[in-house]
């Protein structure tokens, strides 16, 4: 599949190039839609996890990255996440706000309309 402002790798887990294809297609629809209202760049910084990078990140077990319907978007200051979460709300239902990263996810096992801080 190709996507207009993203490529698998950039959701590759850290310890296996390539992992980002486990990546659920809709997810990077999704944020490929974010990205066009955005208008600026959008960093992932974690995508695809295997449970070893998942450890190290100190991902909770049964983490939405392990199957690929979870992305951690990078953030560089408050405004850059308010922004971003104006657009994120339109799009995702389960939104997990930090000081350096925004987390979205489409797990279906859990939650839904559920947003929440780090």
């Amino acid at each position: 599949m190709h996507f207009k402002y993203f490529t698998y790798e950039e959701f590759d887990s850290p310890d296996i190039q390539g992992s980002g294809q486990m990546m659920c297609d809709t997810i990077i629809e999704m944020l490929d839609q974010v990205r066009e209202e955005y208008g600026k760049p959008i960093r992932i910084s974690s995508g695809y996890r295997t449970e070893e990078a998942n450890q190290r990140a100190g991902g909770v077990k049964n983490s939405s990255h392990l199957k690929g319907l979870a992305v951690d978007i990078k953030v560089k200051n408050g405004r850059e996440r308010y922004e971003l979460l104006n657009i994120l709300t339109k799009y995702f239902y389960r939104i997990g706000i930090g000081n350096t990263f925004i987390h979205v996810d489409i797990d279906l096992d859990k939650p839904q309309n559920v947003i929440w801080t780090y």
